[in-house]
């Protein structure tokens, strides 16, 4: 797998500059309906992220990012101090609109140094709006790049005829392509690997069976959605080999923050002895 591979999605987030929007896979619609929808204000990309139009960490982190450039690139500024003032309302905006996603203001920090670092260059009007979109494309080809890498190291965690258990979505829908925890899956369904995964439905925004299995269909992977209550019945029965979840945070003492009803899940493993892994991108990670 590499940036370059072929998915059955399109990148569930992308962008048309010159437009100046963001372009998503409208995911409240899903596994109905499959609508892309162009964001081209800082009022729309807000509105998406809190009706969780779109969601997943490394997404929200893209769509800050790329929002906030190419919102500003299309505004007509007198001088470099309106500008400034423009995007440090539409940052704080966006920090608002999901406080606790670290991808999202981690997205804006950087953009906001690329910005500082432009007007300290002393550069013009245009060249700042080019640095801003610059470096908001580079935040999304880099997680890119992490999901390929999570997909490599993953896939010596799965085995032929292995049966996986997954909760919640941390699969292309979450990021910009391909994954976290569903990467090692796609690579190995990629590579001939005999899988087939359970994907528990998630309540009560019910992520697993909405958008889980709608994108493992859409790949071609072997799958089956169980109630969560099943859980302890199919490990019980023999019927999984392993977890395989995403996470939002990782703590400095190493524990890990996911959808609510992860622990369960992890509990439930841990007596029935079955390996239960965690795969996510280094920006989870707490500062160490």
């Amino acid at each position: 797998m590499d940036s370059k591979s072929s998915f059955i999605l399109k990148d569930c987030v992308d962008y048309d500059r010159s437009k100046g929007s963001v372009i998503i896979l409208d995911q409240t619609k899903l596994p109905s309906q499959e609508l892309y929808i162009e964001l081209s204000s800082i009022d729309q990309i807000v509105e998406a992220i809190v009706k969780l139009r779109v969601r997943g960490a490394p997404a929200l982190g893209v769509v800050a990012s790329l929002g906030i450039s190419l919102v500003i690139s299309k505004k007509d500024f007198s001088n470099v101090e309106q500008l400034i003032v423009c995007f440090n309302d539409y940052y704080q905006k966006l920090i608002e609109s999901r406080p606790t996603a670290v991808n999202l203001k981690n997205g804006l920090d950087r953009v906001k140094e690329a910005l500082n670092s432009s007007v300290e260059r002393g550069l013009d009007l245009n060249g700042i709006k080019c640095e801003l979109i610059n470096e908001a494309i580079q935040i999304k080809h880099e997680d890119i790049e992490a999901n390929i890498k999570m997909a490599e190291h993953g896939l010596s965690l799965i085995k032929h005829n292995y049966r996986i258990l997954t909760y919640c979505n941390a699969g292309h829908l979450a990021v910009s392509r391909f994954g976290t925890a569903l990467s090692p899956i796609y690579l190995a369904h990629k590579k001939g690997y005999n899988i087939h995964v359970f994907s528990c439905e998630t309540r009560p925004l019910l992520q697993g069976s909405r958008l889980t299995m709608y994108e493992l269909n859409r790949a071609g992977v072997s799958c089956s959605l169980i109630c969560d209550n099943m859980v302890s019945y199919m490990m019980q029965s023999g019927e999984i080999d392993c977890v395989i979840v995403g996470c939002d945070r990782v703590a400095k003492n190493g524990d890990v923050a996911n959808k609510i009803g992860t622990s369960m899940v992890a509990i439930l493993a841990k007596y029935y002895s079955i390996p239960f892994y965690v795969i996510g991108p280094s920006s989870t990670l707490d500062h160490f």
